[in-house]
């Protein structure tokens, strides 16, 4: 049996996946003809990975799943230690990312490479960061929680409302986001012109 909220954890992940692909290749096509366009898909895709996984997504897995996970499958502990250092850092550098990327919008192509690098970085981290919990703690989890530690997680991960996952009903609070970027993202990523 699949446990909701191992398909809601995927399921997130994918999402996110998605975006940070997308920011990239938003990177990779520069600014163009439409810099405002531009730097505001890049800005509203930056809050998405600020508000979204930093609030809700990161909260439940440290302070509900890891701890379970800990206790019924020990020799997970480094991995735990790792994740949550991850966790702790990662809203710290998406902060300095969205900074980043303001100096470059309001100061010029000097500030672009440091945006660039750190964009790159950061993916690259937050990606590893999504495998790892995919390949060891999931795994671990299915194999060592109880039901009573599913019923909880279950409750408490079904009521995240991520619409990148188009699992769940549209959220007014994120709905407006969601149609921001994906209306103005630029073909193929997204649907914009």
């Amino acid at each position: 049996m699949v446990h909701a909220t191992l398909h809601i954890i995927r399921d997130e992940h994918a999402g996110l996946a998605a975006m940070l692909r997308s920011l990239l290749m938003m990177l990779d096509r520069g600014p163009g003809d439409a810099p405002e366009t531009f730097f505001d898909v890049l800005r509203a895709m930056l809050f998405y990975i600020d508000e979204f996984p930093e609030r809700q997504h990161h909260p439940k897995e440290s302070d509900l799943l890891f701890p379970r996970v800990l206790r019924a499958a020990p020799e997970t502990v480094k991995t735990i230690q790792r994740l949550e250092l991850d966790h702790l850092n990662g809203e710290h550098r998406v902060r300095e990312l969205q900074h980043q990327l303001i100096a470059w919008e309001v100061l010029g192509e000097s500030r672009k490479p440091d945006f660039e690098v750190a964009a790159r970085g950061y993916v690259a981290f937050y990606l590893e960061h999504m495998r790892l919990e995919e390949a060891v703690i999931l795994p671990a989890a299915e194999k060592s929680l109880n039901q009573a530690d599913w019923l909880e997680l279950d409750a408490a991960f079904g009521s995240n409302r991520d619409l990148l996952t188009g699992q769940h009903p549209r959220d007014p609070v994120y709905d407006r986001l969601f149609t921001r970027i994906v209306m103005k993202t630029p073909a193929p990523i997204g649907l914009g012109a």
